[in-house]
């Protein structure tokens, strides 16, 4: 075995560089100043946050984009819990990321030194594992561990610590290797027995979701679906999964599900989970499946045998990666006139139906005709992120994603995701339009990673829904107790100038007509821009108002 004498900092970055990493997201600190010293003539790319919690949603949003760990690096005790954002979106969303944590000196421990925090027991909620290292000479055990820890069975987040004296230990290691994925395969019996199902149901229907999806996978499926004429629909914040025009396509199954999918759910005689766990959001708080015995015949495909049977008792369960499971479906047959085929048809012309803008609404400013300009205007493979907030309906609802890889958004509902997740995404695909969607109380969150973008020059484009509240909360409020609005009143900066004072380009938009020159003005600015909608709080939600939520409360 090949060993070298470096530096914990060295090593570090070397077992990075081993494991294929080429960008990091970081707010630097002393703690761990002997990493970014070896990063320095690394060849890794450094995107330097403003905010630990932005830098950890960017790694997020990597690990999102690529299935590789997302790396981002902090200082200890409020770097890192600062950075617990990012984790716990990373967690509920089953993302591979790694968070390095610059720590105490080890001589220091256990008498609450400066900035002391025990990750492991503060950490353990939020990641897959928490370890430390106190030994330079197991820094590449530890690193590869860390990433096939967050890519293996259910993807998520793994936290590494690092003592700042360790890092400067100057130690004999070996070389570190790159770590080695671990895949899990349906069984021949398992894929026979789906087959019987399948072909014995009147009403199946399938739901994509999770992660350890690829390109390749999602092409293999829709080529099933047209095969085998099945109704499919993608879970909350996945719908970059199936193409929504696809004749197949039947909706997302998320918050606010459209009637007619989420009766077809329930009615269907065989229900085929690939990749979702289904929790709260996508099953609407656990009503469309019964917990523990659902009244659907269940077929349950995810990675993690631990998943299984959780919360659904499956008639069949296939612990298998998506990509895996469906790879293994090529060879099926279908029948010659599959008796559910009239079903799609009408599941698909009902999502149609569902997911056509509105052209009224309340005030100056419609949202609905400014997202019918969208999908007519923006690319098939542009990537829309968003954070959480009752604005993102108009996103989720009526834009039709068509292609993988277009969608960075937290299924965790987590604020202030969509401008970090921008940022990440544009970096990683330069030549793609990044379309940020944000509130006014959503983008204030981490709007100060703005700046990060227009450092690197990334020309997202933010378009910013300003109603003046948080929406989201407002809602509920008005439905709970009508007419005591309290602490849901926002004030907030002039949004144009503050593009224009961070160095990017600002519009506002304050009619609907004004939306299109803006976007085209934004687009041809070749800088990072914030597009201001000035949208009337009455236009609550795409089908009621705020007054009428108030009096039917």
């Amino acid at each position: 075995m090949n060993t070298v004498i470096k530096t914990g900092g060295q090593l570090i970055v070397e077992a990075l560089k081993a494991n294929g990493v080429k960008r990091i997201s970081c707010v630097p600190g002393e703690s761990y100043l002997a990493v970014l010293d070896a990063l320095h003539e690394s060849g890794i790319e450094v995107l330097v946050c403003r905010q630990e919690g932005g830098a950890a949603m960017m790694a997020d949003s990597w690990g999102r984009l690529t299935g590789e760990p997302g790396i981002c690096m902090v200082t200890r005790g409020p770097g890192a819990t600062n950075a617990s954002a990012g984790l716990h979106i990373a967690k509920q969303d089953s993302i591979p990321m790694i968070l390095f944590v610059g720590q105490i000196g080890r001589d220091m421990k256990e008498r609450e030194a400066f900035q002391e925090v025990e990750y492991r027991r503060a950490f353990t909620e939020f990641a897959k594992w928490v370890g430390e290292i106190d030994d330079a000479r197991r820094i590449p055990e530890f690193v590869t561990r860390a990433f096939a820890v967050a890519t293996s069975g259910r993807p998520g987040p793994v936290v590494l610590t690092l003592p700042e004296d360790m890092l400067v230990d100057e130690v004999e290691a070996p070389e570190a290797r790159a770590y080695m994925p671990v895949e899990s395969h349906p069984g021949k019996s398992q894929i026979a027995a789906f087959e019987i199902m399948l072909k014995n149901a009147q009403r199946p229907m399938f739901i994509l979701g999770g992660t350890r999806w690829s390109e390749q996978a999602v092409a293999d499926f829709q080529a099933f679906a047209s095969r085998f004429k099945i109704p499919v629909g993608c879970s909350f914040r996945r719908q970059m999964l199936f193409d929504h025009l696809h004749p197949s396509y039947a909706g997302d199954v998320g918050i606010g599900i459209n009637p007619v999918l989420a009766k077809a759910v329930k009615e269907a005689d065989l229900l085929v989970l690939i990749g979702s766990r289904m929790s709260e959001m996508p099953s609407s708080s656990y009503t469309l499946i019964d917990i523990p015995y659902p009244q659907q015949k269940l077929v349950h495909i995810f990675p993690d045998p631990e998943e299984l049977g959780r919360m659904y008792r499956p008639d069949l369960a296939i612990c298998a990666a998506p990509a895996e499971f469906v790879a293994a479906l090529k060879d099926l047959e279908p029948p010659a006139l599959p008796l559910w085929a009239e079903r799609k048809s009408a599941l698909h012309d009902a999502y149609l139906k569902w997911s056509t803008p509105p052209e009224a609404g309340p005030g100056p400013v419609r949202m609905g005709p400014i997202m019918q300009w969208i999908e007519e205007n923006v690319p098939d493979n542009a990537i829309f992120t968003n954070g959480a907030g009752n604005y993102a309906t108009w996103l989720h609802r009526f834009h039709r994603f068509r292609k993988y890889n277009t969608q960075s958004a937290p299924t965790s509902g987590s604020m202030g995701y969509g401008l970090p997740a921008a940022v990440a995404a544009k970096q990683l695909f330069p030549e793609r339009e990044v379309v940020c969607f944000a509130g006014d109380g959503c983008f204030m969150m981490h709007g100060q990673e703005f700046i990060t973008a227009v450092r690197y020059g990334l020309p997202i484009i933010t378009v910013l829904v300003n109603n003046g509240i948080y929406g989201t909360i407002r809602m509920h409020q008005e439905r709970e107790y009508p007419g005591r609005v309290s602490a849901t009143d926002l004030v907030n900066p002039d949004f144009v100038a503050y593009a224009k004072a961070f160095g990017g380009h600002g519009e506002l938009v304050e009619k609907t007509e004004e939306f299109g020159p803006a976007y085209e003005r934004a687009r041809a600015s070749g800088k990072p821009s914030i597009i201001e909608v000035r949208l009337d709080p009455e236009a609550i939600t795409p089908a009621r108002t705020l007054t009428q939520i108030r009096e039917r409360a």
